[in-house]
């Protein structure tokens, strides 16, 4: 590297030991305690969008590709260092992998408008859906993991069942003008079907997951919480691993923000402003105290949730700067 890769996604293990950064060909591997590469993750797709721990830490599921040429899923044997399976799905990057509650699927986003899911130990597809009319962008599944949860650039939340690969609800308001932009980003309540959403209008969202009321037109019934409106277009949400925070990374016009806010009561715990580009990845620390988050400048900044100020900032790849011969 000369420069710094731009950092789509930062994630920490759920023993809370490491971090893993993706960005620009590789998902490299940090103690959560100590700057240090401690592995580098190389597989062929150029563009790494996003990078998921397995529930038991074991694994890591990687959506990425070759921008215009292919979609790539990688599984990585996270303990041995070793490429596990690598699918190749469509013409184009994959996006928002997410793992379900067994570790036995991984379900993602693609630009084809479908959603769809796999079985991690044979590649096999196991999920199809084609619900949406835009880039799916992020999924996550339910408690049970019997449903899979997507969001995309058409501006809506939809709910398919894993099983039969049926469509079953547009989560979100399906009125024009409901939500101002398409959704980026999705997760759920550690302990329940609550979804936090993020996209285009700055605001984080907290919707229920099954419809209690019948449709009617304008509404938004699903809607349970709205959180103060940051700056910009939100790229990554995330809960705390006690579900009691949230956190969401913006950018707006070469600037950045992360803010943490209650999840009960949608209060601002701090704001962190990033004047060096904008944040396209957040992420808890396991005991909640610590928040890294990463995006256009290339490193990776942990910050105290509280206070919302950067303890210590890394630069997650090895950087080689040219030397220009004087003239």
């Amino acid at each position: 590297y000369t420069a710094p890769p731009v950092i789509t996604s930062v994630t920490y293990s759920p023993d809370g030991k490491w971090i893993a950064v993706g960005g620009y060909h590789e998902v490299v591997i940090h103690s959560a305690t100590k700057s240090g590469v401690v592995a580098r993750l190389v597989g062929v797709s150029e563009r790494i969008e996003k990078v998921a721990f397995s529930p038991k830490g074991n694994r890591i599921a990687m959506a990425g590709g070759n921008p215009g040429r292919m979609g790539e899923l990688q599984i990585w044997d996270f303990k041995k260092r070793k490429l596990q399976l690598s699918v190749t799905q469509g013409h184009d990057t994959l996006y928002g992998a997410s793992w379900s509650k067994d570790g036995k699927l991984v379900a993602f986003g693609c630009p084809d408008n479908t959603v769809r899911a796999i079985d991690t130990s044979s590649g096999k597809q196991v999920m199809f859906n084609g619900a949406h009319n835009g880039w799916v962008l992020d999924t996550i599944f339910s408690v049970k993991s019997d449903h899979v949860i997507s969001v995309s650039r058409d501006r809506s939340m939809k709910l398919v069942h894993v099983k039969t690969q049926r469509f079953i609800d547009n989560i979100t308001s399906i009125t024009p003008g409901a939500l101002k932009g398409g959704l980026h980003a999705i997760d759920r309540h550690p302990g329940k079907d609550e979804l936090l959403c993020g996209g285009a209008d700055g605001s984080p969202k907290i919707y229920r997951m099954i419809r209690q009321k019948a449709r009617r037109i304008g509404d938004d019934f699903n809607l349970i919480r709205r959180f103060p409106k940051m700056t910009g277009r939100l790229f990554s949400v995330t809960f705390s691993r006690d579900g009691k925070m949230i956190a969401a990374g913006s950018s707006y016009n070469g600037r950045g923000e992360v803010w943490v806010y209650n999840y009960a009561d949608a209060k601002v715990i701090s704001k962190t402003a990033m004047s060096e580009g904008g944040i396209f990845s957040v992420a808890f620390s396991k005991d909640g105290k610590q928040l890294a988050a990463a995006g256009f400048d290339g490193y990776v900044h942990i910050i105290d949730t509280k206070k919302g100020k950067t303890i210590r900032k890394f630069l997650p790849v090895p950087l080689k700067v040219k030397k220009v011969a004087a003239k």
